[in-house]
């Protein structure tokens, strides 16, 4: 006769355990401590055995009525309910201990080495501060389509939507590589594309000849850092990337061969890049080994020494000579690299050392490495022109 919830809530503990047999095996054991637990006994290969289903009342009758079926469905298939339920759990636990921080920073971890400084706390910081308070600690394939985009709203309704759409390019890199490795199904982040509208680029217009020497003439009178004044002037006269120049160090500068190699890593293009040092430069280098010859770097932080200037110092020098923002001129340290190519053009450079200099991608592997070498004495000519050029519309303002 199958048993019933009275017969098992009122069963009194005995001297010794016994059993209250249910149906199909399944029989609820008596402790004589009063523990009752629900047991079944099955055969595998004429083997007995039995599984252990759970605790009265934790699992009530119902449910260990579910739970034999479903174990004898795995009997019939010649499996063990114990071990099936050890895999399962694995798999659980395997599943839990891939979350969505874990797999991330594995990614993070991997493609560092090809990241600038600068790119790689921008995408920790990210993770950091708009994705792991949200789903950081959730199991990758538990994470739906509705959640990344909850999190990408979010950052896009802060008024940050070019960070909107690097956050969203970001959780699909994450999810493809979870996906390579065998712990995501698919790349709910893919549905999200176009999701963001991308803010149109306001590119800053090249600085005129007239503006060149206002420029000069504003920053020698600026009452604000030496340091920051010949950054400037440097930005002017090499028109490399601010950051490539703020991160400088006195070692990658070869005085002899009047040649400035900026490492790869420093690099957007991640290869390393050469930068003739024209005579007015190396007079400002003259300059500024007064100031910061004796440390590592040749714009190092005020505040925190063993860092270089913050990105942001330049334009707020900018803005206070009145030349950024609301000042005659709208230009940021970024114009000088418009203003270098417009200018070199209309001198009559060709394209092609122009683009080298700037330090802008050849799509042809096999010519950009026969350019590098090939393009370098024109660029080195290029570059001692241009420094006269500008020495010349500054009248001798420039040093």
């Amino acid at each position: 006769m199958p048993l019933t919830d009275i017969k098992a809530r009122t069963a009194k503990p005995e001297s010794k355990a016994y059993k209250l047999t249910d149906s199909e095996g399944l029989f609820l054991l008596v402790g004589a401590s009063g523990s009752k637990l629900w047991r079944l006994k099955y055969r595998i290969h004429g083997k007995e055995n039995v599984f252990a289903i759970g605790r009265y009342p934790d699992v009530s009758l119902a449910e260990a009525r579910k739970a034999k079926d479903a174990a004898r469905t795995l009997v019939a298939q010649g499996i063990h309910p114990a071990q099936q339920r050890k895999a399962e759990q694995a798999l659980r636990q395997a599943e839990n201990a891939n979350t969505v921080k874990t797999v991330a920073e594995e990614w993070i971890d991997k493609r560092k080495a090809v990241w600038s400084a600068y790119y790689l706390k921008q995408v920790q910081t990210a993770f950091d501060n708009d994705i792991y308070p949200f789903i950081g600690e959730q199991a990758m394939r538990k994470v739906t389509a509705a959640q990344l985009l909850a999190i990408v709203k979010r950052v896009d309704d802060r008024g940050a939507p070019t960070v909107a759409l690097l956050v969203r390019q970001w959780l699909s890199a994450v999810y493809r590589y979870g996906v390579a490795t065998l712990r995501a199904d698919h790349d709910p982040a893919a549905a999200l594309k176009g999701i963001v509208t991308r803010p149109r680029v306001q590119h800053r217009r090249p600085l005129t000849r007239e503006q060149v020497l206002q420029l000069v003439e504003v920053a020698n009178g600026y009452g604000g850092s030496k340091a920051t004044v010949i950054a400037l002037k440097l930005l002017l006269l090499t028109f490399v990337r601010p950051g490539e120049l703020r991160q400088a160090e006195w070692n990658e500068f070869d005085f002899k061969r009047a040649e400035w190699r900026i490492p790869a890593e420093r690099m957007k293009m991640r290869e390393m890049h050469i930068v003739p040092l024209s005579t007015q430069v190396m007079l400002l280098l003259d300059q500024l080994k007064a100031i910061s010859g004796a440390q590592r770097q040749l714009f190092p932080n005020h505040r925190r020494p063993a860092e270089c200037m913050t990105i942001t110092t330049l334009n707020r020098a900018l803005e206070r000579m009145k030349l950024n923002g609301e000042g005659t001129m709208d230009v940021s340290a970024h114009a000088f690299r418009a203003t270098a190519s417009t200018i070199l053009n209309e001198m009559g450079y060709r394209a092609d050392v122009i683009e080298r200099q700037l330090a802008h991608k050849d799509r042809n592997k096999v010519r950009a490495s026969y350019n590098q070498a090939e393009y370098m004495i024109e660029r080195k000519k290029m570059m001692q022109d241009w420094a006269h050029m500008v020495e010349s519309v500054t009248k001798n303002q420039l040093v």
